[in-house]
């Protein structure tokens, strides 16, 4: 439910569409939902964000085609809850500290999960570009 209000609301941050802001919350809802059962079910942090990018950016081209809308709205509302903000948070509050080693973890930890939402983004992405492509060449030959 936080992940709904989290992504809905930076959708009003982010001045989205009135008529969008439900979409972007359920994008988000979604995704944090994905990772969670992942995580809960003892999944690596790195996999689950990963499946949770592929789940959100899923319905994020979903939301995008319905709403007629582009699909970097939802993407970028429904991303919100799986950023892992704290472990960013934790690598500068330990380099302040001095503590290298331990900040040198965090911020390997982050940058793997960012790049796993990443990857999961740009997955969905190219699926959806190859089965478009490959609906548009059956059209033609059945033309």
């Amino acid at each position: 439910m936080f992940s709904f209000f989290a992504s809905a609301g930076f959708g009003v941050l982010f001045n989205a569409p009135r008529s969008a802001l439900a979409s972007c919350g359920t994008t988000g809802a979604f995704g944090w939902i994905v990772f969670y059962l992942f995580r809960e079910g003892g999944t690596d942090l790195v996999l689950a964000s990963f499946l949770g990018a592929l789940t959100l950016s899923a319905i994020a081209i979903l939301n995008s085609r319905r709403k007629k809308m582009p699909i970097i709205l939802f993407i970028t509302c429904g991303i919100i809850p799986l950023v892992p903000g704290g472990l960013a948070y934790d690598a500068m509050r330990h380099v302040v500290l001095n503590e290298y080693m331990t900040a040198l973890e965090y911020g390997f930890e982050a940058a793997l999960i960012s790049l796993a939402i990443a990857m999961g983004i740009i997955s969905t992405e190219m699926a959806d570009q190859v089965l478009q492509t490959i609906r548009k060449k059956l059209k033609r030959e059945e033309v």
